[in-house]
């Protein structure tokens, strides 16, 4: 093995670890989006209500991800919560995107399944993507609740949402691994209730 190139590579290594530490603490000095955001969640589910959950790639996974932890379980022996990914029934979301445009995937499934007793999660990493923030506003519409998990600053998606979860880095690796400290983290609060 070339110790030059193993040297490098634990030098990349690391410094990943330490950017993605830094960005934690960065989030975890500014706790009061994400603790409003597990409140009106927990709430909504408390009242019979339920999460819709949506994003793209891998927002789109940790969407799925966070409805399993709900819905399943996350660390605790409980009844299953009431959240659905809008992002997993590929014929609902491909014959909106044929039939309409994909601007159109999650707005449309928050018209048919939301309720004014639900919330809204988005989950955008840029914060610009247009089908998160048509399911937004379309759940603003419907007198949701809304929340925004984004990156970079939030743009549009954060703007429009009544709660907005941040993690100020331009990474979308980086912002990715934070989004799903976040979750985990809104999970365990849900969870204390049941």
């Amino acid at each position: 093995m070339d110790t030059h190139a193993a040297i490098g590579d634990a030098a990349v290594v690391q410094a990943i670890f330490d950017e993605a530490i830094a960005v934690h603490r960065g989030v975890r000095d500014n706790l009061q989006p994400l603790i409003e955001a597990a409140a009106a969640i927990r709430s909504a589910l408390g009242q019979g209500g339920k999460l819709l959950v949506f994003g793209n790639g891998g927002s789109a996974a940790d969407a799925q991800h966070v409805a399993a932890e709900l819905v399943g379980r996350f660390e605790r022996e409980r009844e299953g919560m009431a959240a659905i990914a809008l992002t997993t029934d590929t014929s609902i979301v491909t014959s909106i995107a044929n039939d309409f445009t994909f601007d159109w995937v999650f707005a449309r499934q928050v018209e048919a399944l939301g309720r004014r007793e639900d919330v809204a999660l988005g989950l955008s990493t840029s914060g610009r993507s247009a089908n998160v923030l048509m399911g937004i506003q379309a759940a603003n519409a419907r007198g949701m609740k809304t929340i925004a998990l984004t990156g970079r600053d939030g743009g549009t998606i954060g703007k429009a949402s009544a709660i907005h979860v941040n993690v100020p880095h331009a990474s979308t690796a980086r912002v990715q691994e934070v989004h799903r400290t976040v979750l985990h983290a809104i999970c365990a609060l849900v969870e204390r209730t049941r």
